[in-house]
């Protein structure tokens, strides 16, 4: 298992920057950013794919420094209602997929979208109530009439460009937001559907990770694996409960908080997580996701470092020589 960390947090340096600043901390592995809401700081694909040079270029800094692309990133939602956001966020996809092709990286990652409640919507509408009765049927409208159309086509389109495993952020917001929810799409789309495994999000929506990877593990459906925390408020949380809509920096009123690993659980947690992955069949990367409100860039992100160094098992599975 490898220690990796989602670029965008370093953002503001040039490519080649950015990989000696990941370097420095003793990494050898990134997720790239390279559309969606991540940005393309560090990769256009739109660029690459049309300049031969520009994009050897690309593929030369990684092999001069010896790092590694762990997947690309497209987090978006080519599923929004509104056709001119959508199509944005759609290109954006597309272009990775063809830009992955021309890098031989099979994983991207993203998210599944959110439509709104009819073809007349403005913005996405979020489904968690299966009561009043409205709320089930804009989920069944949405999941027969867009989710599964739209990624059904995407995976053949992925596939046909050598993307084997587009990997899905279960994140609050967007359709697929839990185990069930990616079982439901990878049911219906077939193998090629899977998590890129956030534990935080899952913590503050009460579910725990653990369980999850070993329910995901069942089906090899965990691609990729992003490490980062959330500390859930016992007191914020205790009167209001988890859904929190407050903005991110009304830190002492949010019922959860995003940190750097460690900050939110401890070392037994995040080993019976690390563990748990072992027995999943998982053995890649652990991208650091560094969104940590009290910590500083360079900070929060060594602390998560030293952290998980503390935490994975990097050498190889051993045979059960006690036996």
């Amino acid at each position: 298992m490898k220690i990796g960390v989602f670029a965008v947090l370093y953002g503001g340096l040039s490519l080649r920057d950015m990989l000696k600043k990941v370097k420095s901390y003793g990494l050898s592995t990134v997720e790239i950013g390279c559309g969606g809401y991540p940005g393309k700081a560090h990769c256009d694909p739109v660029e690459l794919l049309a300049n031969p040079a520009k994009l050897a270029e690309f593929k030369q800094a990684f092999e001069d420094e010896g790092v590694q692309i762990s997947a690309l990133s497209v987090h978006g939602n080519a599923l929004h209602p509104n056709k001119e956001i959508a199509k944005g966020f759609h290109e954006d996809w597309r272009n990775a997929v063809r830009l992955a092709e021309k890098l031989g990286i099979e994983i991207i990652n993203t998210f599944s979208g959110c439509p709104g409640d009819s073809d007349d919507s403005k913005y996405p509408n979020w489904v968690t109530c299966a009561w009043p009765n409205d709320f089930a049927d804009i989920l069944e409208w949405q999941w027969n009439e867009k989710v599964i159309p739209y990624w059904t086509e995407e995976a053949k389109f992925a596939a046909d460009h050598g993307v084997n495993k587009i990997a899905f952020e279960m994140h609050p917001g967007f359709v697929i937001y839990n185990v069930d929810t990616l079982f439901r799409l990878r049911k219906a789309v077939g193998p090629s559907i899977g998590t890129n495994f956030d534990p935080s999000h899952l913590i503050w929506q009460g579910a725990d990770p653990v369980a999850a990877i070993r329910a995901l593990g069942r089906e090899q459906a965990i691609f990729h694996v992003h490490a980062k925390d959330t500390h859930i408020d016992p007191y914020n949380t205790a009167v209001n409960g988890v859904l929190d809509t407050k903005p991110y920096d009304r830190l002492p009123e949010r019922s959860w908080l995003f940190r750097s690993v460690g900050y939110g659980n401890d070392y037994k947690y995040w080993k019976d997580m690390v563990s748990e992955l072992r027995i999943a069949g998982y053995d890649y990367v652990l991208s650091i996701e560094h969104e940590d409100a009290l910590a500083s860039i360079d900070e929060g992100f060594g602390k998560a470092v030293t952290f998980l160094k503390e935490v994975i098992l990097d050498e190889p599975m051993p045979q059960a020589w006690w036996i």
